[in-house]
Protein backbone atom coordinates (compact mmCIF):
# COMPACT_ATOMS: atom_id res chain seq x y z
CA UNK A 1 0.00 0.00 0.00
CA UNK A 2 1.13 3.52 -0.75
CA UNK A 3 2.33 5.24 2.42
CA UNK A 4 -0.11 7.97 3.45
CA UNK A 5 1.63 11.09 4.77
CA UNK A 6 -0.55 13.79 6.33
CA UNK A 7 0.56 17.38 5.72
CA UNK A 8 0.65 20.21 8.21
CA UNK A 9 1.36 23.68 6.86
CA UNK A 10 2.29 26.22 9.52
CA UNK A 11 1.91 30.00 9.72
CA UNK A 12 2.34 31.73 13.07
CA UNK A 13 2.46 28.39 14.83
CA UNK A 14 -1.00 27.44 13.55
CA UNK A 15 -2.22 24.86 11.05
CA UNK A 16 -3.22 26.45 7.75
CA UNK A 17 -3.82 25.52 4.13
CA UNK A 18 -3.19 27.69 1.11
CA UNK A 19 -4.96 27.41 -2.22
CA UNK A 20 -2.52 27.04 -5.15
CA UNK A 21 0.27 28.37 -2.95
CA UNK A 22 -1.36 31.77 -2.58
CA UNK A 23 -0.67 33.32 0.83
CA UNK A 24 -3.72 35.51 0.26
CA UNK A 25 -5.96 32.43 0.08
CA UNK A 26 -5.35 31.02 3.52
CA UNK A 27 -7.56 28.91 5.76
CA UNK A 28 -6.58 28.60 9.43
CA UNK A 29 -7.73 25.56 11.41
CA UNK A 30 -8.46 25.23 15.13
CA UNK A 31 -6.14 22.33 15.91
CA UNK A 32 -2.50 22.95 16.80
CA UNK A 33 0.26 21.08 14.95
CA UNK A 34 0.93 18.95 18.03
CA UNK A 35 -2.75 18.04 18.30
CA UNK A 36 -2.91 17.11 14.63
CA UNK A 37 0.20 14.94 14.83
CA UNK A 38 -1.33 13.12 17.78
CA UNK A 39 -4.49 12.43 15.79
CA UNK A 40 -2.41 11.18 12.86
CA UNK A 41 -0.40 8.89 15.11
CA UNK A 42 -3.63 7.44 16.50
CA UNK A 43 -4.73 6.74 12.91
CA UNK A 44 -1.62 4.66 12.35
CA UNK A 45 0.48 6.86 10.09
CA UNK A 46 4.26 6.63 10.43
CA UNK A 47 5.38 9.87 8.77
CA UNK A 48 4.16 13.47 8.76
CA UNK A 49 5.00 16.29 6.36
CA UNK A 50 5.37 19.71 7.98
CA UNK A 51 6.02 22.95 6.09
CA UNK A 52 7.08 26.19 7.72
CA UNK A 53 5.31 28.63 5.38
CA UNK A 54 6.59 31.62 7.38
CA UNK A 55 10.09 30.27 6.87
CA UNK A 56 9.56 29.68 3.17
CA UNK A 57 8.54 33.30 2.73
CA UNK A 58 11.22 34.75 5.03
CA UNK A 59 14.11 32.62 3.77
CA UNK A 60 14.91 31.20 7.20
CA UNK A 61 13.15 28.82 9.61
CA UNK A 62 10.52 30.61 11.67
CA UNK A 63 8.62 27.84 13.46
CA UNK A 64 11.37 25.79 15.09
CA UNK A 65 9.56 25.93 18.43
CA UNK A 66 6.66 24.11 16.79
CA UNK A 67 9.07 21.52 15.41
CA UNK A 68 10.57 20.98 18.87
CA UNK A 69 7.11 20.56 20.39
CA UNK A 70 6.04 18.09 17.72
CA UNK A 71 9.27 16.12 17.96
CA UNK A 72 8.96 15.88 21.74
CA UNK A 73 5.36 14.68 21.47
CA UNK A 74 5.71 11.94 18.84
CA UNK A 75 7.88 9.14 17.53
CA UNK A 76 6.61 9.63 13.98
CA UNK A 77 9.09 10.38 11.22
CA UNK A 78 9.03 14.14 10.60
CA UNK A 79 9.64 15.66 7.18
CA UNK A 80 10.23 19.41 7.50
CA UNK A 81 10.59 22.07 4.86
CA UNK A 82 10.49 25.83 4.48
CA UNK A 83 13.26 28.41 4.63
CA UNK A 84 16.25 26.07 4.78
CA UNK A 85 18.78 28.19 2.92
CA UNK A 86 22.09 27.72 4.76
CA UNK A 87 23.96 24.91 6.48
CA UNK A 88 23.15 26.54 9.80
CA UNK A 89 19.45 26.50 8.94
CA UNK A 90 19.71 22.85 7.99
CA UNK A 91 21.35 21.82 11.23
CA UNK A 92 18.94 23.98 13.26
CA UNK A 93 16.05 22.05 11.70
CA UNK A 94 17.66 18.67 12.28
CA UNK A 95 18.65 19.59 15.84
CA UNK A 96 15.05 20.67 16.52
CA UNK A 97 13.85 17.18 15.68
CA UNK A 98 13.32 16.79 11.94
CA UNK A 99 14.27 13.40 10.54
CA UNK A 100 14.24 14.57 6.93
CA UNK A 101 14.87 18.08 5.59
CA UNK A 102 13.03 19.08 2.43
CA UNK A 103 15.17 21.29 0.23
CA UNK A 104 13.66 23.36 -2.56
CA UNK A 105 15.08 26.82 -3.23
CA UNK A 106 18.69 25.87 -2.50
CA UNK A 107 18.48 23.02 -5.00
CA UNK A 108 17.61 25.58 -7.68
CA UNK A 109 19.75 28.54 -6.65
CA UNK A 110 22.79 26.91 -5.03
CA UNK A 111 23.02 23.35 -6.38
CA UNK A 112 26.59 22.91 -5.15
CA UNK A 113 25.39 23.41 -1.57
CA UNK A 114 22.65 20.84 -2.14
CA UNK A 115 25.30 18.44 -3.41
CA UNK A 116 27.37 19.02 -0.27
CA UNK A 117 24.39 18.29 1.96
CA UNK A 118 23.59 15.07 0.10
CA UNK A 119 27.21 13.92 0.37
CA UNK A 120 27.37 14.80 4.07
CA UNK A 121 24.00 13.52 5.27
CA UNK A 122 22.70 11.20 2.55
CA UNK A 123 19.46 10.82 0.67
CA UNK A 124 17.52 9.56 3.67
CA UNK A 125 17.98 12.89 5.47
CA UNK A 126 17.97 15.27 2.51
CA UNK A 127 14.90 15.21 0.24
CA UNK A 128 14.36 17.31 -2.85
CA UNK A 129 11.19 19.35 -2.71
CA UNK A 130 10.17 20.17 -6.27
CA UNK A 131 7.13 22.41 -6.43
CA UNK A 132 6.07 22.78 -10.04
CA UNK A 133 3.81 25.22 -11.83
CA UNK A 134 3.27 24.81 -15.59
CA UNK A 135 6.16 22.34 -15.67
CA UNK A 136 8.68 24.70 -14.05
CA UNK A 137 9.93 24.53 -10.47
CA UNK A 138 8.90 27.41 -8.20
CA UNK A 139 10.90 28.59 -5.18
CA UNK A 140 10.65 30.93 -2.18
CA UNK A 141 7.34 29.59 -0.96
CA UNK A 142 6.10 29.29 -4.55
CA UNK A 143 6.48 33.03 -5.04
CA UNK A 144 9.12 32.80 -7.80
CA UNK A 145 9.33 30.54 -10.83
CA UNK A 146 12.60 29.10 -12.20
CA UNK A 147 13.46 27.82 -15.69
CA UNK A 148 14.16 24.30 -14.40
CA UNK A 149 11.97 21.22 -14.60
CA UNK A 150 11.71 18.48 -11.98
CA UNK A 151 13.74 16.20 -14.25
CA UNK A 152 16.49 18.82 -14.51
CA UNK A 153 16.89 18.74 -10.75
CA UNK A 154 16.70 14.96 -10.41
CA UNK A 155 19.35 14.54 -13.12
CA UNK A 156 21.57 17.03 -11.32
CA UNK A 157 21.43 15.41 -7.90
CA UNK A 158 21.15 11.68 -8.60
CA UNK A 159 24.94 11.27 -8.77
CA UNK A 160 25.20 12.71 -5.25
CA UNK A 161 22.86 10.25 -3.57
CA UNK A 162 19.40 11.70 -4.11
CA UNK A 163 16.80 9.11 -3.05
CA UNK A 164 13.52 10.91 -2.45
CA UNK A 165 11.66 13.70 -4.22
CA UNK A 166 8.44 15.34 -3.11
CA UNK A 167 6.73 16.72 -6.20
CA UNK A 168 3.92 19.20 -5.62
CA UNK A 169 1.77 20.30 -8.52
CA UNK A 170 0.98 23.85 -7.37
CA UNK A 171 -1.94 24.16 -9.77
CA UNK A 172 -3.67 21.30 -7.93
CA UNK A 173 -2.57 22.08 -4.36
CA UNK A 174 -5.49 22.87 -2.10
CA UNK A 175 -7.96 22.58 -4.99
CA UNK A 176 -9.32 19.13 -4.05
CA UNK A 177 -9.53 18.22 -7.74
CA UNK A 178 -7.27 15.18 -7.78
CA UNK A 179 -3.53 15.10 -8.55
CA UNK A 180 -1.87 15.14 -11.97
CA UNK A 181 -1.19 11.42 -11.99
CA UNK A 182 0.77 11.46 -15.26
CA UNK A 183 3.47 13.66 -13.76
CA UNK A 184 4.28 11.02 -11.16
CA UNK A 185 3.98 7.92 -13.31
CA UNK A 186 6.27 9.49 -15.92
CA UNK A 187 8.87 10.40 -13.29
CA UNK A 188 8.67 6.99 -11.61
CA UNK A 189 9.19 5.24 -14.95
CA UNK A 190 12.16 7.44 -15.81
CA UNK A 191 13.83 7.20 -12.38
CA UNK A 192 12.93 3.78 -10.91
CA UNK A 193 15.40 4.08 -8.03
CA UNK A 194 13.94 7.35 -6.71
CA UNK A 195 11.04 7.51 -4.26
CA UNK A 196 8.56 10.07 -5.60
CA UNK A 197 5.89 11.45 -3.29
CA UNK A 198 2.59 12.57 -4.79
CA UNK A 199 1.59 15.96 -3.40
CA UNK A 200 -1.22 18.32 -4.35
CA UNK A 201 -4.86 17.81 -5.16
CA UNK A 202 -5.79 14.67 -3.22
CA UNK A 203 -9.55 15.00 -2.78
CA UNK A 204 -10.84 11.60 -1.66
CA UNK A 205 -9.87 8.09 -0.66
CA UNK A 206 -10.36 7.15 -4.32
CA UNK A 207 -7.40 9.35 -5.24
CA UNK A 208 -5.28 7.52 -2.66
CA UNK A 209 -6.40 4.16 -4.00
CA UNK A 210 -5.52 5.22 -7.54
CA UNK A 211 -2.06 6.32 -6.39
CA UNK A 212 -1.70 2.85 -4.90
CA UNK A 213 -2.88 1.10 -8.06
CA UNK A 214 -0.31 3.06 -10.05
CA UNK A 215 2.40 1.70 -7.78
CA UNK A 216 3.52 5.07 -6.44
CA UNK A 217 5.10 4.69 -3.00
CA UNK A 218 4.01 7.79 -1.07
CA UNK A 219 1.19 10.32 -1.08
CA UNK A 220 0.74 13.51 0.92
CA UNK A 221 -2.77 14.39 2.04
CA UNK A 222 -3.62 17.77 3.52
CA UNK A 223 -6.75 19.79 2.90
CA UNK A 224 -8.90 16.72 2.23
CA UNK A 225 -8.35 15.65 5.84
CA UNK A 226 -8.98 19.09 7.32
CA UNK A 227 -12.14 19.55 5.26
CA UNK A 228 -13.48 16.13 6.27
CA UNK A 229 -13.38 14.64 2.79
CA UNK A 230 -11.13 11.85 4.04
CA UNK A 231 -11.94 11.14 7.69
CA UNK A 232 -9.08 9.96 9.84
CA UNK A 233 -11.10 6.81 10.44
CA UNK A 234 -10.80 6.09 6.72
CA UNK A 235 -7.06 6.73 6.80
CA UNK A 236 -6.84 4.20 9.62
CA UNK A 237 -8.90 1.68 7.65
CA UNK A 238 -6.64 2.01 4.61
CA UNK A 239 -3.50 1.54 6.71
CA UNK A 240 -4.86 -1.44 8.67
CA UNK A 241 -6.19 -3.13 5.53
CA UNK A 242 -2.81 -3.11 3.91
CA UNK A 243 -0.52 -4.11 6.76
Amino acid sequence: MTEIIPAIDIIGGRCVRLTQGDYGKQTTYDQTPVEMVGLYADAGVKRVHLVDLDGAKAGEPRNLDVLREVSAATDLTIEWGGGIKTTRHLHDVLDAGADCAIIGSVAVRDPQLMEEWLRELGGDVIALGADARRGKVAVSGWLEESDLTVSDLVDRFLPFGLKQVIVTDISRDGMLQGPSFDIYTDLAARYPDVIFTVSGGISSDQDILKVDRLGLPRVIVGKAIYEGRIPLSRIKELIIANK
